[in-house]
């Protein structure tokens, strides 16, 4: 055996106040959030959204807010995580009912405002959304220099960064002119000076965006980041410092090569090598990738998908809630939302019905009589819900899972008692013949 040396567990930065005061400032930043939250999802506004005309102005009222600080905080309750709408129903989100007692929960809300920053404050009117994006995009940098300065920055050092950045994106998505190289001309002079104006625009939407969500203060010609601020970007700054020191070499595999990677260690090992692979991409993008594969023809890979999620956490939360309703994914995703809302993994499996138990039942014992050996596949048996053998092979052929057939005969072929392998043969026969 050999010991591999593991990345000592990071510390933030000197002077970073420790999780309980930024949990506290997390909670003054949402105060309204919290109120109007409690306000909708406690039946003030039934039924409805409290966005209409009539429930904005009676929200107003019970709150001593005005409109715009009832909208305000709507948003933010909603892009937090302290609201869900269902349709027109609003519904508490398991933030807000963990909101007193849960600084981890208050924090991850923060950091999902924290993230959406840029839907908080709109984007200035007459600029093209593709230029609004590599702003956006090009804003992380920004914060690194207000971070690593560890205080204030003058606005001019954030423009001249934030223009380099975006002549960086244009320069690695090959926007450069072609044919000859002319010199530099009045005209381009002009160009370069509205270049250098539109980017000040975007940089004081930036600025005032992230001071809306508490990351930073503006001061008369500088920023400084809040120690919220400093921590949240202290953490994405480490989650690129975990993605460079991918322990398994994934960190470049798309998701079905690195599940694949992932499949024969253990969890812990497995989840550090999700999290490199997720902080190598945008969060977005990595879990559309990991939800295609689930929704794959490979077992295995489903459930590892599914795992990988778990480590995304609350930015995966509508993604997965929205294939509730894809017969494939819902077992999958039912129990990813219970661990989600605070259920212990051990009793998560309640929130499944007796078909939904058995289909993943299945679609599991799928998973093992692909890449599994023979004995994992016989003791799968145990942790069926029916309890019994025959009661199983009813329901199996019931549920309509699409590898019913195959997962009989390659248990039928793995069980050591003939009288039970020959029942189990017989089932699959019946399946696949339509008979009963």
């Amino acid at each position: 055996m050999t010991t591999r040396r593991t990345r000592p567990a990071p510390r933030p930065p000197e002077g970073t106040p420790p999780p309980a005061e930024l949990a506290r400032q997390a909670r003054t930043v949402l105060a309204d959030a919290v109120r109007l939250a409690h306000w909708a999802a406690d039946g003030a506004g039934p039924g409805t959204a409290p966005l209409t005309s009539h429930a904005l102005e009676r929200a107003a009222a019970a709150l001593g807010l005005t409109p715009a600080q009832v909208r305000a905080g709507w948003d933010r309750a909603r892009l937090a995580g302290l609201v869900e709408l269902h349709g027109d129903t609003v519904r508490p989100g398991w933030r807000l009912r963990a909101w007193e007692r849960d600084d981890s929960a208050v924090l991850r809300g923060w950091v999902a405002l924290f993230d959406a920053w840029s839907l908080v404050h709109a984007a200035p009117r007459g600029i093209e959304a593709t230029t609004v994006a590599e702003a956006v995009e090009a804003v992380p940098q920004v914060l690194s220099l207000l971070q690593l300065s560890a205080g204030p920055v003058t606005v001019p050092a954030l423009l001249d960064l934030l223009g380099q950045r975006v002549a960086e994106l244009h320069e690695e998505r090959c926007e450069v002119a072609y044919g000859p190289h002319l010199p530099t001309t009045p005209a381009t002079g002009r160009a370069a000076a509205d270049a250098t104006e539109l980017n000040a625009l975007l940089l004081d939407w930036a600025l005032e965006g992230l001071a809306a969500v508490g990351a930073l203060t503006l001061g008369a010609g500088h920023a400084t980041l809040t120690p919220l601020g400093n921590w949240a970007v202290w953490v994405k700054l480490e989650q690129i410092c975990v993605a460079a020191q991918s322990p398994a070499g994934n960190i470049e595999q798309p998701a079905a090569d690195m599940l694949l990677g992932c499949a024969r260690l253990t969890p812990g090992p497995a989840r550090a090598e999700y999290r490199a692979w997720l902080a190598a991409r945008p969060v977005g993008s990595a879990v559309a990738e990991l939800i295609a594969v689930a929704r794959g023809e490979d077992a295995l890979l489903r459930g590892l998908a599914f795992e990988a999620l778990r480590v995304v956490g609350a930015p995966a939360e509508p993604v997965v809630r929205s294939v509730v309703t894809d017969a494939s994914l819902r077992p999958y995703a039912l129990l990813w939302l219970a661990e989600y809302e605070g259920a212990d993994p051990d009793d998560a499996q309640e929130v499944l019905s007796r078909e939904e138990a058995t289909w993943l039942w299945v679609d599991t014992a799928a998973a093992v009589a692909d890449h599994g050996e023979t004995g994992l596949l016989v003791r799968h048996l145990d942790s069926a819900v029916q309890g019994t053998v025959p009661a199983l092979l009813d329901e199996i052929r019931a549920v309509g899972h699409p590898r019913t057939v195959q997962v009989l005969v390659a248990l039928a072929a793995a069980h050591p008692d003939p009288a039970l392998a020959k029942a189990v043969r017989r089932a699959a026969f019946q399946v696949h013949t339509g008979g009963v």
